[in-house]
């Protein structure tokens, strides 16, 4: 499916002469409305006639969601080595969208309709990726929260909800600002590291820094809490140092005043080219509900993918550790 779609893509750029992202956004909106667009001549009839040879073939009506997201992951991985995409719009692997996925579902309680948001969306990957994972464990449905201020980024993610099927509202806005969505069950996020450059937009925000530019995954990681349920599950990307710079005693003195902390696991350093840049999975429950912090917290790091007995191993320990701590 990725082979055809991509041929689509190819075909399309060479036609409207423009960058990878925009031929495979505009070859994506052309399976979505199940016809090729054309404008002002542009492609012309005998590329049209190719192009629907193609989607035929491709049959993107009879696969299911995961398998849909796969092809569009592929196909943005080509947008980024074509188009040299800048290293913020880089996609979460599923390499670690699939242990946030696993986390999540074993945290959830999947017995009625849930609610999930990502306030740093992006591609729609992660957010879709642990969306199509709960969906396979739960027959009720799921509602999807997206927000991005960057519209390149949500167009990316728009097509890929639509071609999906999911039910999933997207907002462009910068989400450190009030957010026009509900309380939510779940929070995801790939958290943007960084200085958030906007100080007068922090003012309200405890995790703000005293002096200079505040850290944008602090503020993210606090609006996130903001929109959760008394008892709702955040599971953030985060920077496996975040409790060891200077800036972390006012973020955690916050962080235990509104949640629980329930895990922190490091991912695989070999994932990484660079110690410094290390990630890990952190694992917070707002206060309230039937919440309670957990007699032990998840700490550790997740062994090597290329050892796969003690990586199966690991994530027995965390079943078990679920069902001892918050079952």
């Amino acid at each position: 499916m990725f082979e055809l779609f991509d041929q689509g893509t190819e075909i399309l750029q060479s036609a409207l002469r423009s960058s990878y992202l925009d031929a495979m956004l505009e070859n994506a909106e052309n399976v979505i409305d199940g016809r090729v667009a054309v404008e002002d001549g542009v492609p012309d009839k005998e590329t049209v006639a190719k192009l629907e040879k193609l989607y035929k073939k491709m049959a993107f009506k009879d696969a299911d969601a995961e398998t849909i997201r796969q092809v569009l992951q592929l196909s943005f991985l080509k947008v980024m080595r074509k188009d040299a995409i800048q290293a913020n719009h880089q996609m979460t692997p599923d390499t670690i969208g699939f242990l946030m996925a696993f986390l999540i579902e074993k945290i959830s309680k999947l017995n009625r309709p849930s609610t999930i948001f990502d306030p740093a969306v992006g591609t729609g990957n992660l957010l879709t990726t642990v969306i199509n994972q709960l969906q396979k464990a739960s027959a009720e449905p799921i509602h999807g929260y997206g927000i991005d201020n960057d519209p390149a980024m949500l167009e990316v993610a728009s097509a890929s909800v639509a071609l999906q099927g999911l039910n999933v509202d997207l907002f462009y806005q910068d989400a450190i600002n009030a957010l026009d969505i509900p309380e939510c069950d779940l929070a995801v996020a790939d958290l943007p590291i960084g200085y958030y450059p906007l100080d007068q937009n922090t003012k309200n925000y405890r995790t703000r820094a005293q002096e200079g530019h505040s850290y944008v995954h602090h503020l993210l990681i606090e609006q996130a809490l903001n929109y959760l349920r008394p008892g709702g599950f955040g599971v953030f990307l985060v920077p496996s140092n975040l409790f060891q710079t200077k800036e972390a005693q006012p973020f955690i003195q916050w962080m235990h005043s509104v949640s629980y902390l329930q895990g922190l696991i490091n991912l695989p350093a070999e994932l990484f080219a660079n110690q410094n840049a290390q990630k890990a999975i952190l694992l917070l429950q707002r206060h309230g509900g039937d919440s309670k912090q957990a007699a032990k917290v998840l700490l550790g790091e997740f062994p090597s993918f290329k050892k796969p007995q003690e990586f199966s191993s690991f994530m027995q320990e965390i079943d078990q550790w679920v069902q001892t701590n918050l079952n």
